[in-house]
């Protein structure tokens, strides 16, 4: 399955690094089934960073990933992640 990160998942004032939110499916159902998964992005360099579908984020089909040690650079954002 492949996701779309949106954004880093943010406050008024406050951003979080380590968590993201993806653009997963069109329905609430179908993401769903995402979470528990692990989400694995490759950088361009070929290294890749690991994380895990925590919960749902909203009702359009989005939900929040939970990186472990730093989460995702800039970079990352509007491209494609795999989730296992």
């Amino acid at each position: 399955m492949e996701a779309i990160v949106v954004n880093f998942r943010r406050a008024r004032n406050h951003q979080n690094n380590k968590q993201m939110i993806l653009k997963v499916a069109d329905t609430v159902e179908a993401a769903e089934k995402a979470v528990g998964k692990t989400a694995v992005w490759t950088s361009p360099a070929g290294k890749e960073i690991e994380g895990k579908v925590s919960a749902l984020h909203g009702r359009t089909g989005s939900v929040r990933v939970i990186f472990a040690d730093k989460g995702l650079p800039g970079q990352s954002l509007g491209q494609k992640i795999k989730i296992n």
